[in-house]
Protein backbone atom coordinates (compact mmCIF):
# COMPACT_ATOMS: atom_id res chain seq x y z
CA UNK A 1 0.00 0.00 0.00
CA UNK A 2 2.96 2.37 0.20
CA UNK A 3 2.82 3.36 -3.58
CA UNK A 4 -1.00 4.02 -3.31
CA UNK A 5 -0.15 6.05 -0.07
CA UNK A 6 2.49 7.82 -2.19
CA UNK A 7 0.16 8.40 -4.98
CA UNK A 8 -2.90 9.56 -3.13
CA UNK A 9 -1.05 11.82 -0.84
CA UNK A 10 1.10 13.57 -4.28
CA UNK A 11 -2.70 13.85 -6.13
CA UNK A 12 -5.91 13.78 -3.85
CA UNK A 13 -4.32 15.02 -1.09
CA UNK A 14 -3.32 18.27 -2.69
CA UNK A 15 -6.17 19.03 -4.25
CA UNK A 16 -8.66 18.38 -1.46
CA UNK A 17 -5.83 21.35 0.67
CA UNK A 18 -6.53 23.58 -2.81
CA UNK A 19 -10.30 23.76 -1.70
CA UNK A 20 -11.50 26.40 0.70
CA UNK A 21 -12.39 24.49 4.32
CA UNK A 22 -15.63 25.85 4.03
CA UNK A 23 -16.39 24.49 0.68
CA UNK A 24 -14.97 20.82 0.80
CA UNK A 25 -18.20 19.11 2.47
CA UNK A 26 -20.41 20.43 0.14
CA UNK A 27 -18.56 19.62 -2.51
CA UNK A 28 -17.84 16.11 -1.18
CA UNK A 29 -22.03 15.73 -1.04
CA UNK A 30 -22.22 17.43 -4.31
CA UNK A 31 -19.84 14.68 -5.69
CA UNK A 32 -21.26 11.68 -3.82
CA UNK A 33 -24.64 12.08 -5.14
CA UNK A 34 -23.24 12.59 -8.80
CA UNK A 35 -21.20 9.45 -8.70
CA UNK A 36 -24.55 7.90 -7.67
CA UNK A 37 -26.90 9.65 -10.27
CA UNK A 38 -24.17 8.99 -13.01
CA UNK A 39 -23.33 5.07 -11.98
CA UNK A 40 -27.52 4.29 -11.43
CA UNK A 41 -28.77 6.19 -14.68
CA UNK A 42 -26.38 5.62 -17.22
CA UNK A 43 -26.48 1.99 -18.21
CA UNK A 44 -29.23 0.65 -20.83
CA UNK A 45 -32.83 -0.14 -19.08
CA UNK A 46 -33.69 -3.56 -19.26
CA UNK A 47 -37.24 -5.43 -18.05
CA UNK A 48 -36.60 -5.72 -14.89
CA UNK A 49 -34.27 -2.55 -14.63
CA UNK A 50 -36.14 0.33 -15.56
CA UNK A 51 -34.75 3.66 -14.62
CA UNK A 52 -38.16 4.50 -12.79
CA UNK A 53 -37.09 1.22 -10.99
CA UNK A 54 -33.58 2.97 -10.07
CA UNK A 55 -35.28 6.05 -9.23
CA UNK A 56 -37.54 4.77 -6.11
CA UNK A 57 -34.37 2.73 -5.13
CA UNK A 58 -32.37 6.07 -5.06
CA UNK A 59 -35.15 7.85 -3.10
CA UNK A 60 -35.62 5.26 -0.79
CA UNK A 61 -31.84 5.42 0.03
CA UNK A 62 -32.73 9.45 0.31
CA UNK A 63 -35.37 8.52 2.89
CA UNK A 64 -33.28 5.99 4.91
CA UNK A 65 -30.66 9.09 5.40
CA UNK A 66 -33.28 11.63 6.08
CA UNK A 67 -34.88 9.62 8.98
CA UNK A 68 -31.05 8.88 10.78
CA UNK A 69 -30.47 12.72 10.09
CA UNK A 70 -34.22 13.68 11.74
CA UNK A 71 -33.39 11.06 14.65
CA UNK A 72 -29.66 11.87 15.10
CA UNK A 73 -28.86 12.26 18.68
CA UNK A 74 -26.53 15.27 18.38
CA UNK A 75 -27.11 16.81 13.98
CA UNK A 76 -24.19 19.67 15.36
CA UNK A 77 -21.67 16.45 16.00
CA UNK A 78 -22.26 14.50 12.79
CA UNK A 79 -18.83 13.57 11.19
CA UNK A 80 -19.93 14.88 7.56
CA UNK A 81 -16.52 13.24 6.20
CA UNK A 82 -17.67 9.73 7.79
CA UNK A 83 -21.23 9.81 6.65
CA UNK A 84 -20.39 10.92 2.67
CA UNK A 85 -17.15 8.59 2.84
CA UNK A 86 -18.84 5.51 4.12
CA UNK A 87 -21.61 6.09 1.52
CA UNK A 88 -19.56 6.22 -1.57
CA UNK A 89 -17.65 3.23 -0.97
CA UNK A 90 -20.35 1.41 -0.15
CA UNK A 91 -21.78 2.63 -3.47
CA UNK A 92 -17.88 1.78 -5.46
CA UNK A 93 -17.98 -1.66 -4.09
CA UNK A 94 -21.38 -1.90 -5.08
CA UNK A 95 -20.70 -0.78 -8.91
CA UNK A 96 -17.52 -2.56 -8.65
CA UNK A 97 -19.28 -6.21 -8.10
CA UNK A 98 -23.18 -5.37 -10.27
CA UNK A 99 -21.41 -3.13 -13.00
CA UNK A 100 -17.84 -4.75 -13.99
CA UNK A 101 -17.04 -7.86 -15.10
CA UNK A 102 -13.74 -7.93 -13.05
CA UNK A 103 -15.27 -7.16 -10.03
CA UNK A 104 -17.94 -9.75 -10.46
CA UNK A 105 -15.26 -12.38 -11.20
CA UNK A 106 -13.18 -11.51 -8.09
CA UNK A 107 -16.17 -11.65 -5.68
CA UNK A 108 -17.12 -15.16 -8.09
CA UNK A 109 -13.88 -16.22 -7.13
CA UNK A 110 -13.68 -15.75 -3.28
CA UNK A 111 -17.68 -17.39 -3.51
CA UNK A 112 -16.41 -20.37 -4.86
CA UNK A 113 -13.82 -20.47 -2.29
CA UNK A 114 -16.27 -20.14 -0.24
CA UNK A 115 -18.24 -22.96 -1.59
CA UNK A 116 -15.35 -25.50 -1.68
CA UNK A 117 -15.63 -25.64 2.63
CA UNK A 118 -18.99 -27.12 1.72
CA UNK A 119 -17.39 -30.02 -0.08
CA UNK A 120 -14.72 -30.21 2.77
CA UNK A 121 -17.18 -30.72 5.85
CA UNK A 122 -18.57 -33.24 3.67
CA UNK A 123 -15.76 -35.45 3.75
CA UNK A 124 -16.20 -35.41 7.17
CA UNK A 125 -19.91 -36.34 7.57
CA UNK A 126 -18.78 -39.30 4.65
CA UNK A 127 -16.87 -40.25 7.47
CA UNK A 128 -19.06 -40.08 10.42
CA UNK A 129 -21.54 -41.76 7.86
CA UNK A 130 -21.90 -43.10 4.69
CA UNK A 131 -21.29 -41.42 1.11
CA UNK A 132 -25.29 -40.94 0.51
CA UNK A 133 -25.37 -39.06 3.69
CA UNK A 134 -24.33 -35.41 2.40
CA UNK A 135 -26.64 -35.81 -0.78
CA UNK A 136 -30.04 -35.75 1.47
CA UNK A 137 -31.63 -32.09 0.85
CA UNK A 138 -31.21 -31.83 4.36
CA UNK A 139 -30.77 -28.28 6.66
CA UNK A 140 -29.07 -30.63 9.14
CA UNK A 141 -26.22 -32.31 6.59
CA UNK A 142 -26.06 -29.56 4.14
CA UNK A 143 -25.59 -26.20 6.51
CA UNK A 144 -24.38 -27.47 9.90
CA UNK A 145 -20.64 -29.63 9.53
CA UNK A 146 -19.67 -26.54 7.22
CA UNK A 147 -20.46 -24.26 10.30
CA UNK A 148 -18.49 -26.30 12.65
CA UNK A 149 -15.87 -26.80 10.64
CA UNK A 150 -15.48 -23.32 9.21
CA UNK A 151 -15.50 -22.13 12.99
CA UNK A 152 -12.65 -24.82 13.81
CA UNK A 153 -10.86 -22.90 10.73
CA UNK A 154 -11.36 -19.27 12.07
CA UNK A 155 -9.88 -20.37 15.57
CA UNK A 156 -6.76 -21.79 13.88
CA UNK A 157 -6.19 -18.92 11.38
CA UNK A 158 -6.73 -17.04 15.10
CA UNK A 159 -3.85 -18.70 16.30
CA UNK A 160 -1.00 -17.88 13.70
CA UNK A 161 -2.08 -14.75 13.53
CA UNK A 162 -3.28 -14.59 9.85
CA UNK A 163 -7.08 -13.39 11.07
CA UNK A 164 -5.69 -10.74 13.30
CA UNK A 165 -3.25 -9.31 10.28
CA UNK A 166 -6.12 -9.89 7.55
CA UNK A 167 -8.75 -7.68 9.84
CA UNK A 168 -5.66 -4.95 10.72
CA UNK A 169 -5.18 -4.43 7.33
CA UNK A 170 -9.18 -3.75 6.18
CA UNK A 171 -9.14 -1.40 9.62
CA UNK A 172 -6.19 0.76 8.78
CA UNK A 173 -7.71 1.39 5.16
CA UNK A 174 -11.49 2.41 6.81
CA UNK A 175 -9.63 4.01 9.77
CA UNK A 176 -7.51 5.96 7.34
CA UNK A 177 -10.36 6.90 4.88
CA UNK A 178 -13.22 7.32 6.94
CA UNK A 179 -11.51 9.06 10.41
CA UNK A 180 -13.41 6.28 12.87
CA UNK A 181 -11.71 5.26 15.98
CA UNK A 182 -9.73 2.11 15.67
CA UNK A 183 -11.49 0.08 18.02
CA UNK A 184 -14.85 1.21 15.72
CA UNK A 185 -12.43 0.34 12.41
CA UNK A 186 -11.12 -3.19 13.71
CA UNK A 187 -14.61 -4.33 14.68
CA UNK A 188 -16.50 -3.59 11.38
CA UNK A 189 -13.80 -5.37 9.52
CA UNK A 190 -14.30 -7.77 11.72
CA UNK A 191 -17.57 -8.54 11.53
CA UNK A 192 -18.26 -9.89 8.61
CA UNK A 193 -15.75 -12.42 8.93
CA UNK A 194 -16.32 -13.61 12.53
CA UNK A 195 -18.99 -12.71 13.78
CA UNK A 196 -20.74 -10.42 15.77
CA UNK A 197 -19.72 -11.52 19.39
CA UNK A 198 -16.47 -12.42 18.42
CA UNK A 199 -15.75 -8.98 16.95
CA UNK A 200 -15.45 -7.46 19.40
CA UNK A 201 -13.43 -10.04 21.13
CA UNK A 202 -10.87 -9.30 19.20
CA UNK A 203 -10.78 -5.28 21.17
CA UNK A 204 -11.67 -6.96 24.89
CA UNK A 205 -9.01 -4.77 26.28
CA UNK A 206 -10.68 -1.39 25.04
CA UNK A 207 -14.19 -2.24 25.73
CA UNK A 208 -14.54 -0.92 29.30
CA UNK A 209 -13.18 2.43 28.01
CA UNK A 210 -15.24 2.95 24.82
CA UNK A 211 -17.17 5.93 24.60
CA UNK A 212 -21.08 5.83 24.06
CA UNK A 213 -20.48 6.58 19.70
CA UNK A 214 -18.57 3.63 19.90
CA UNK A 215 -20.54 0.87 21.90
CA UNK A 216 -23.48 1.90 19.72
CA UNK A 217 -20.98 1.64 16.47
CA UNK A 218 -19.70 -1.76 17.17
CA UNK A 219 -23.11 -3.32 18.16
CA UNK A 220 -24.40 -1.58 14.53
CA UNK A 221 -21.83 -3.57 12.98
CA UNK A 222 -22.43 -6.53 14.12
CA UNK A 223 -26.23 -6.10 13.12
CA UNK A 224 -25.53 -4.89 9.89
CA UNK A 225 -24.07 -7.96 8.51
CA UNK A 226 -23.80 -11.94 8.66
CA UNK A 227 -20.81 -14.16 10.22
CA UNK A 228 -18.79 -15.92 7.80
CA UNK A 229 -19.91 -19.31 9.48
CA UNK A 230 -23.46 -18.59 7.74
CA UNK A 231 -22.16 -17.03 4.95
CA UNK A 232 -21.47 -20.51 3.44
CA UNK A 233 -23.91 -22.27 5.09
CA UNK A 234 -26.45 -19.23 2.99
CA UNK A 235 -24.44 -20.10 0.04
CA UNK A 236 -25.56 -23.81 0.71
CA UNK A 237 -28.83 -23.24 0.31
CA UNK A 238 -28.75 -21.69 -2.98
CA UNK A 239 -28.58 -18.53 -2.52
CA UNK A 240 -26.68 -15.95 -4.69
CA UNK A 241 -23.03 -16.47 -3.46
CA UNK A 242 -21.61 -12.80 -5.04
CA UNK A 243 -24.66 -10.90 -3.36
CA UNK A 244 -23.97 -12.55 0.02
CA UNK A 245 -20.34 -11.77 -0.04
CA UNK A 246 -20.37 -8.25 -1.50
CA UNK A 247 -23.39 -7.36 0.83
CA UNK A 248 -20.55 -8.08 3.81
CA UNK A 249 -18.28 -5.95 2.41
CA UNK A 250 -20.58 -3.15 1.73
CA UNK A 251 -21.72 -3.68 5.49
CA UNK A 252 -18.07 -2.25 6.48
CA UNK A 253 -18.26 0.80 5.06
CA UNK A 254 -22.34 1.55 5.32
CA UNK A 255 -22.29 0.62 9.29
CA UNK A 256 -19.87 3.13 9.40
CA UNK A 257 -21.78 5.58 8.13
CA UNK A 258 -25.22 5.06 9.60
CA UNK A 259 -24.43 4.65 12.92
CA UNK A 260 -22.35 8.16 12.94
CA UNK A 261 -24.91 9.78 11.28
CA UNK A 262 -27.73 8.15 14.21
CA UNK A 263 -25.46 8.80 17.14
CA UNK A 264 -22.35 11.34 16.42
CA UNK A 265 -19.37 11.01 18.47
CA UNK A 266 -18.97 13.55 21.55
CA UNK A 267 -16.29 12.44 23.68
CA UNK A 268 -12.63 11.36 23.96
CA UNK A 269 -11.80 8.41 22.55
CA UNK A 270 -9.33 6.26 23.44
CA UNK A 271 -7.81 4.51 20.16
CA UNK A 272 -8.38 8.07 18.29
CA UNK A 273 -5.54 7.97 15.94
CA UNK A 274 -4.36 4.48 16.15
CA UNK A 275 -5.32 0.80 15.09
CA UNK A 276 -4.32 -1.97 17.30
CA UNK A 277 -5.79 -5.37 17.59
CA UNK A 278 -4.04 -6.11 21.07
CA UNK A 279 -3.63 -10.16 21.98
CA UNK A 280 -5.97 -12.52 23.88
CA UNK A 281 -3.32 -14.30 26.13
CA UNK A 282 -6.42 -14.78 28.71
CA UNK A 283 -7.83 -17.37 25.78
CA UNK A 284 -4.59 -18.22 23.55
CA UNK A 285 -4.63 -21.58 22.98
CA UNK A 286 -1.24 -23.66 23.92
CA UNK A 287 -0.53 -24.82 20.11
CA UNK A 288 -2.22 -25.17 17.02
CA UNK A 289 -4.22 -28.06 17.87
CA UNK A 290 -5.83 -27.08 20.75
CA UNK A 291 -6.86 -24.05 19.02
CA UNK A 292 -8.42 -26.43 16.24
CA UNK A 293 -9.78 -28.77 19.28
CA UNK A 294 -11.27 -25.58 20.74
CA UNK A 295 -12.64 -24.24 17.20
CA UNK A 296 -14.30 -27.31 16.57
CA UNK A 297 -15.98 -27.02 20.02
CA UNK A 298 -16.89 -23.65 19.90
CA UNK A 299 -18.63 -24.66 16.54
CA UNK A 300 -20.13 -27.41 17.44
CA UNK A 301 -21.68 -24.59 20.29
CA UNK A 302 -22.89 -22.22 17.88
CA UNK A 303 -24.72 -25.08 15.52
CA UNK A 304 -26.24 -26.39 18.39
CA UNK A 305 -27.73 -23.04 19.13
CA UNK A 306 -28.76 -22.30 15.57
CA UNK A 307 -30.09 -25.48 15.50
CA UNK A 308 -32.23 -25.24 19.11
CA UNK A 309 -33.33 -21.48 18.52
CA UNK A 310 -34.41 -22.64 14.40
CA UNK A 311 -36.44 -25.22 15.79
CA UNK A 312 -38.12 -23.46 18.95
CA UNK A 313 -38.48 -20.07 16.27
CA UNK A 314 -40.29 -22.34 13.72
CA UNK A 315 -42.45 -23.92 16.14
CA UNK A 316 -43.24 -21.19 17.66
CA UNK A 317 -44.21 -19.19 14.50
CA UNK A 318 -46.36 -22.23 13.29
CA UNK A 319 -48.21 -22.02 16.74
CA UNK A 320 -49.08 -18.13 15.97
CA UNK A 321 -49.98 -18.91 12.96
CA UNK A 322 -52.37 -21.60 14.05
CA UNK A 323 -54.04 -19.29 16.70
CA UNK A 324 -53.80 -16.37 13.95
CA UNK A 325 -55.53 -18.65 11.25
CA UNK A 326 -58.20 -19.78 13.49
CA UNK A 327 -59.08 -16.07 14.91
CA UNK A 328 -59.46 -15.14 10.92
CA UNK A 329 -61.22 -17.53 10.33
CA UNK A 330 -63.39 -16.78 13.22
CA UNK A 331 -63.80 -13.43 11.88
CA UNK A 332 -64.27 -14.68 8.04
CA UNK A 333 -61.16 -13.59 7.10
CA UNK A 334 -60.35 -16.42 5.15
CA UNK A 335 -59.73 -16.05 1.17
CA UNK A 336 -56.92 -16.16 -1.40
CA UNK A 337 -54.35 -15.78 1.75
CA UNK A 338 -54.94 -17.05 5.53
CA UNK A 339 -54.58 -14.90 8.31
CA UNK A 340 -50.72 -15.25 9.29
CA UNK A 341 -47.95 -13.69 11.14
CA UNK A 342 -45.91 -13.40 7.53
CA UNK A 343 -48.72 -11.71 6.21
CA UNK A 344 -49.30 -9.16 8.52
CA UNK A 345 -45.82 -8.16 8.42
CA UNK A 346 -45.70 -8.36 4.89
CA UNK A 347 -48.24 -5.60 4.81
CA UNK A 348 -46.57 -3.70 7.82
CA UNK A 349 -43.36 -3.94 6.06
CA UNK A 350 -44.76 -3.37 2.11
CA UNK A 351 -43.64 0.41 2.14
CA UNK A 352 -40.08 -0.72 2.85
CA UNK A 353 -40.44 -3.28 0.08
CA UNK A 354 -41.62 -0.50 -2.10
CA UNK A 355 -38.90 1.82 -1.35
CA UNK A 356 -35.85 -0.57 -1.64
CA UNK A 357 -37.28 -0.72 -5.68
CA UNK A 358 -38.59 -4.18 -5.62
CA UNK A 359 -40.09 -4.78 -8.67
CA UNK A 360 -43.87 -3.64 -8.37
CA UNK A 361 -45.39 -6.28 -10.62
CA UNK A 362 -47.19 -9.31 -9.19
CA UNK A 363 -46.88 -10.05 -5.63
CA UNK A 364 -43.18 -9.18 -5.52
CA UNK A 365 -43.73 -5.96 -2.95
CA UNK A 366 -46.12 -7.96 -0.26
CA UNK A 367 -43.54 -10.99 -0.59
CA UNK A 368 -40.46 -8.73 -0.15
CA UNK A 369 -42.11 -7.25 2.66
CA UNK A 370 -42.96 -10.63 3.96
CA UNK A 371 -39.38 -11.48 4.17
CA UNK A 372 -38.07 -8.21 5.75
CA UNK A 373 -40.76 -8.19 8.47
CA UNK A 374 -39.79 -11.98 9.82
CA UNK A 375 -36.21 -11.60 9.28
CA UNK A 376 -36.64 -8.28 11.57
CA UNK A 377 -39.02 -10.28 13.99
CA UNK A 378 -37.44 -13.62 13.79
CA UNK A 379 -34.39 -13.84 12.31
CA UNK A 380 -32.60 -13.57 8.54
CA UNK A 381 -32.44 -17.97 8.64
CA UNK A 382 -36.01 -18.55 8.80
CA UNK A 383 -36.72 -15.67 6.05
CA UNK A 384 -33.89 -16.53 3.55
CA UNK A 385 -35.17 -20.21 4.49
CA UNK A 386 -38.80 -19.15 2.86
CA UNK A 387 -36.97 -17.36 0.19
CA UNK A 388 -35.56 -20.61 -1.19
CA UNK A 389 -38.22 -23.38 0.02
CA UNK A 390 -41.83 -21.48 0.04
CA UNK A 391 -43.44 -22.09 -3.79
CA UNK A 392 -45.01 -18.94 -3.31
CA UNK A 393 -41.19 -16.64 -4.32
CA UNK A 394 -40.45 -18.74 -7.17
CA UNK A 395 -42.84 -16.63 -8.96
CA UNK A 396 -40.16 -13.60 -7.81
CA UNK A 397 -38.42 -11.56 -10.50
CA UNK A 398 -34.59 -11.61 -10.50
CA UNK A 399 -34.84 -7.53 -9.38
CA UNK A 400 -36.47 -8.50 -6.16
CA UNK A 401 -34.57 -11.48 -5.40
CA UNK A 402 -31.43 -10.07 -5.64
CA UNK A 403 -33.28 -7.04 -3.51
CA UNK A 404 -34.60 -9.17 -0.99
CA UNK A 405 -31.07 -11.30 -0.60
CA UNK A 406 -29.21 -7.84 0.37
CA UNK A 407 -31.88 -6.77 2.54
CA UNK A 408 -32.38 -10.12 4.17
CA UNK A 409 -28.10 -9.95 4.43
CA UNK A 410 -27.71 -9.38 8.34
CA UNK A 411 -28.21 -10.07 11.74
CA UNK A 412 -30.87 -7.63 13.07
CA UNK A 413 -33.32 -8.81 14.68
CA UNK A 414 -35.02 -9.54 17.95
CA UNK A 415 -32.97 -12.78 19.00
CA UNK A 416 -29.48 -10.71 17.98
CA UNK A 417 -30.02 -7.98 20.45
CA UNK A 418 -30.09 -10.13 23.18
CA UNK A 419 -26.80 -11.89 21.99
CA UNK A 420 -24.91 -8.55 21.62
CA UNK A 421 -26.07 -7.37 25.12
CA UNK A 422 -24.87 -10.80 26.56
CA UNK A 423 -21.61 -10.99 25.03
CA UNK A 424 -20.35 -7.60 25.80
CA UNK A 425 -21.85 -7.43 29.34
CA UNK A 426 -19.69 -10.06 29.89
CA UNK A 427 -16.91 -8.93 28.28
CA UNK A 428 -16.97 -5.41 30.60
CA UNK A 429 -20.24 -6.07 33.03
CA UNK A 430 -19.81 -2.75 34.03
CA UNK A 431 -20.34 -1.41 30.54
CA UNK A 432 -23.48 -3.24 31.03
CA UNK A 433 -26.26 -0.81 31.40
CA UNK A 434 -24.76 1.59 28.55
CA UNK A 435 -24.92 -1.40 26.31
CA UNK A 436 -28.46 -1.69 27.26
CA UNK A 437 -29.18 2.31 26.55
CA UNK A 438 -28.22 2.03 22.98
CA UNK A 439 -28.23 -1.78 22.01
CA UNK A 440 -32.09 -1.03 20.12
CA UNK A 441 -31.01 2.19 18.79
CA UNK A 442 -27.89 -0.06 17.12
CA UNK A 443 -30.30 -2.34 15.67
CA UNK A 444 -32.51 -0.06 14.10
CA UNK A 445 -28.96 1.33 12.55
CA UNK A 446 -28.16 -1.61 11.61
CA UNK A 447 -31.24 -2.52 10.07
CA UNK A 448 -30.88 0.79 7.93
CA UNK A 449 -27.35 -0.05 6.84
CA UNK A 450 -28.35 -3.43 5.69
CA UNK A 451 -31.57 -1.98 3.88
CA UNK A 452 -28.97 1.01 2.26
CA UNK A 453 -27.10 -1.42 0.60
CA UNK A 454 -30.49 -3.48 -0.76
CA UNK A 455 -31.27 -0.08 -1.94
CA UNK A 456 -27.96 0.84 -3.90
CA UNK A 457 -28.52 -2.83 -5.29
CA UNK A 458 -31.40 -1.98 -6.78
CA UNK A 459 -29.78 1.38 -7.98
CA UNK A 460 -27.17 -0.89 -9.73
CA UNK A 461 -28.36 -4.63 -10.46
CA UNK A 462 -29.10 -6.27 -14.12
CA UNK A 463 -31.03 -8.47 -14.78
CA UNK A 464 -29.27 -11.33 -12.60
CA UNK A 465 -30.45 -14.29 -14.79
CA UNK A 466 -28.45 -13.01 -17.24
CA UNK A 467 -25.12 -13.78 -15.69
CA UNK A 468 -22.26 -11.85 -15.23
CA UNK A 469 -21.55 -8.10 -16.82
CA UNK A 470 -20.35 -7.66 -20.08
CA UNK A 471 -18.81 -4.33 -19.39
Amino acid sequence: MKPTRTVWKHTAVRVHDLIPARLRKPLAAAGTIAVMLIGAFVSEESADNTRANRAVSLFGLAVMIAVLYATSRNRSKIPWHTVIGGMLTQFIIAVFVLRSKAGYDIFAFISSLARSLLGFAQQGTTFLTDETVPTLPWFLIGVIPPIIFFVALVQLLYYFGTLQWAVGKFAVFFFWALKVSGAEAVVAAASPFIGQGESAMLIRPFVPHLTMAEIHQIMTSGFATIAGSVLVAYIGLGLNPQALVSSCVMSIPASLAVSKLRYPETEETLTAGRVVVPDDDEHRAANALHAFANGAWLGLKIAGMIISTLLCIIALVGLINAVLTWWGRFLNLDGEYDLTLELILGYICYPIAFLLGVSREGNDLLLVGRLIGVKLIVNEFVAFRMMMTDPAYASLSPRSEIIATYALCGFANIGSLGTQIGVLSQISPSRSADVSRVAVSALITGAISTLSSASIAGLLVQNEASGPPSG
